[in-house]
């Protein structure tokens, strides 16, 4: 990130090296200026202040504006400054999140101030406009990530509490710092000046004053301003649990044709997906796109046709009650749904290595993202997996690393990785692939140092320096807590269709006189979409057709049922046997 300059009293405007900082052009400025008023700056003003909602859009029309990390604090720094056509803010306006930054006049001047609710609006609305805002406002918030903005995470990197935390901040893609009281000389300091004892880490701080002992993840939500639980007993006409890819397809197509929908997750929008560094195969996106970059534009479209979302809310129970059903939560809340569309997903497979659990979170990680790079600091690093979540990491961090081992159980890197992804993989000049190998141990005190490998083939054993080790080795299906509930395949996925037809109970579906339909689980209205379901292709963009897909099905279900959709502007009721609104 830029620092700005500052040269015979003057602050002179930070470059737009990264494409984060653009400039209006005079024709989007004079449309904005219809949605909103000019208003006069003082030097010294504050626009907006860190751990605050944004208010409102500003657009610099004349005169300089600096943005600070910690103003005022310990920590202050210069983020950026911007002059005349340059408009503030970032990711947080959109979502309704805290600003984690300070906006202060340094040049009088003039802006044009747009409220919030109309720009979220703008932006779904003007195409070109809603692209250069949003790409921007995710350029700037990886920028803050980078920079250690935001809160502060000061735990022991031997802390389940602690890595929960740093989990739960990095699949948000929140702005965060973390303080390792084993290693970083700041944080005995830090515990004395707030009178912190070390049982009681981890701590959030924000703000320089703002303290949390060791919160759940809700409170840490709550502090940053995410989407609070919907109230008890509240209802909806579709309840999608999960919001990866099928889950925002679920949502977007849902309420757009109308239906009053709530989508649920227990720890972040965007699931294993918005963890890949990119995804060059996803229809639209010749160029590729990052997986945090789809999530935020799918949960954006989503929010402009009315969807609501739940994050973090974990939900543990589904009862069948008068044609509808009672949605659980772990915290002991209930919502009720007209249907249920599940979209859980996965997890990553744990790695069995002994000794490694006591380096997980802290050198051995299950997902590749700019938090988990950032920690590599031009070190070595291993790979495990032979899929394309493993070859997208891979590449991903050769940007970071100064070698990567990819470990590849089977003899053929071609089996299970998408052609294209194997020929940047063994093009790639820091990675070293190594077939049919397997690791048999972990060598390290506090992190990672050494990994043992074995060539499963010869049996042969040698060791490889690697600072942290990445493990794509398959998932899970997150289904725990449907087991009684419905029908799921010997590996816990969620049976549909056909499948679900066989076991399901014939008593229940003759009284409704058809049979499950294609994504529809042993119990109507209950769907599942993406890789929670059995037989699923793993891939996004099945997933997000699984998802709007089963919106159409949830139609049929309706209409079966002789509910009418009564819908907005922006959707309609599909008739019998036609299809749903393609937008």
């Amino acid at each position: 990130m830029n620092t700005a300059e500052h040269e015979k009293g003057a602050v002179r405007e930070t470059p737009d090296r990264y494409g984060a900082f653009p400039r209006l052009t005079p024709e989007q400025l004079d449309d904005l200026t219809a949605h909103g008023e000019r208003r006069r700056t003082a030097e010294g003003e504050v626009l907006y202040r860190e751990g605050e909602p944004f208010q409102e859009f500003l657009v610099i029309l004349s005169g300089t504006v600096e943005i600070l990390h910690d103003q005022g604090g310990p920590d202050e720094r210069t983020v950026a400054v911007h002059g005349p056509g340059r408009f503030l803010g970032e990711l947080g306006l959109l979502e309704g999140h805290a600003a984690f930054d300070t906006a202060v006049v340094r040049e009088a001047g003039e802006i044009l101030a747009v409220p919030v609710e109309r720009q979220r609006a703008l932006v779904g609305s003007d195409p070109v406009l809603g692209d250069l805002i949003l790409r921007a406002y995710l350029g700037r918030r990886y920028l803050l990530i980078g920079l250690g903005a935001g809160f502060r995470i000061l735990g022991s990197c031997y802390s389940r509490d602690t890595l929960r935390l740093r989990e739960f901040a990095a699949r948000n893609r929140l702005p965060h710092r973390w303080v390792d009281l084993e290693r970083d000389k700041e944080a005995e300091a830090l515990l004395r000046r707030f009178a912190i004892r070390p049982e009681e880490t981890p701590v959030v701080l924000w703000q320089g004053e703002r303290l949390l002992r060791n919160p759940s993840n809700a409170e840490l939500a709550r502090l940053i301003g995410l989407p609070a639980p919907v109230p008890e007993n509240e209802r909806c006409d579709v309840m999608v649990v999960g919001a990866g890819p099928a889950g925002l397809a679920a949502a977007v197509y849902g309420a757009s044709d109308g239906l009053t929908t709530v989508t649920v997750d227990a720890v972040a929008t965007g699931g294993q997906a918005a963890t890949s560094s990119r995804i060059e195969n996803y229809l639209g996106f010749p160029s590729g796109i990052s997986g945090g970059e789809l999530i935020e534009r799918a949960v954006l479209q989503a929010h402009k046709f009315g969807a609501r979302f739940m994050v973090p809310a974990e939900v543990s129970g589904l009862t069948p009650q008068d044609d509808e059903y009672v949605v659980t939560f772990t915290d002991g809340s209930r919502a009720r749904a007209g249907a249920v569309v599940l979209a859980s997903g996965v997890r990553y497979r744990r790695l069995e290595v002994p000794g490694i659990d006591r380096l997980e979170g802290i050198s051995v990680y299950y997902a590749a993202t700019v938090h988990e790079a950032s920690l590599c600091r031009a070190d070595p690093v291993a790979v495990v997996g032979g899929g394309n979540s493993a070859g997208q990491a891979a590449l991903f961090l050769a940007n970071h690393a100064s070698r990567v081992h990819l470990l590849v159980r089977g003899s053929d890197l071609n089996a299970d990785m998408s052609r294209y992804l194997v020929d940047q993989v063994e093009q790639h000049p820091k990675i070293e692939v190594s077939l049919h190998t397997e690791v048999q141990g972990v060598a390290g005190e506090e992190q990672l140092e050494s990994l043992t490998v074995q060539d499963n083939a010869s049996n042969e054993r040698r060791e490889l320096q690697a600072a942290a080790l990445f493990v794509f080795i398959g998932a899970r299906p997150r289904t725990e807590w449907l087991k009684g509930v419905l029908a799921l395949d010997e590996k816990g996925f969620v049976l549909t269709g056909a499948d679900a037809r066989a076991v399901a109970d014939a008593n229940r579906w003759a009284s409704l006189g058809r049979d499950p339909m294609l994504l529809e689980t042993t119990l109507p209205g209950v769907f599942a979409a993406g890789d929670v379901r059995s037989g699923s292709v793993k891939r996004v963009a099945s997933a997000t057709g699984e998802g709007a897909m089963a919106i159409r099905l949830v139609h049929e279900h309706r209409e079966r049922r002789g509910i009418l959709v009564t819908a907005g502007s922006e959707g309609r009721r599909p008739e019998a046997g036609g299809s749903v609104s393609s937008r």
